[in-house]
């Protein structure tokens, strides 16, 4: 049985996607219990859905190789949340020779899974 102090964590860094579109996702899954967050994840029609998956079943893995008497069944997504990453920016071209700029935004995506804390 995990304690409320055994938490495991995993990290998706400079993901290229904005963070507001990547909080989204993350926001449906915040303390939710890991196999239902699995499930959420995959039926979620959103571009980023998968990478978020795949950072969730990572700090899964991590919370096995962390403790070995684990049970995975009673993990749930103790923290899960997105901070911006760096910006490109750019240039494209527009009319009479003029240029505009834009940025192409990443992001640093962050889930901790743990026990729930016995109150």
């Amino acid at each position: 049985m995990a304690t409320p102090q055994s938490t495991a964590e995993a990290q998706a860094r400079y993901v290229r996607i904005s963070a507001q579109k990547a909080r989204l996702v993350i926001d449906l899954i915040r303390g939710v219990k890991c196999g239902d967050a699995i499930n959420i994840l995959r039926a979620t029609n959103k571009r980023i859905a998968p990478v978020v998956e795949k950072v969730l079943r990572s700090a899964i893995a991590n919370a096995e190789n962390k403790a070995a008497d684990l049970d995975v069944d009673s993990l749930y997504v103790t923290e899960a949340f997105v901070h911006e990453g760096p910006r490109m920016k750019r240039i494209r071209p527009a009319p009479m020779g003029r240029a505009y700029r834009y940025q192409r935004r990443a992001s640093h995506i962050v889930v901790k899974v743990g026990g729930r804390k016995a109150s």
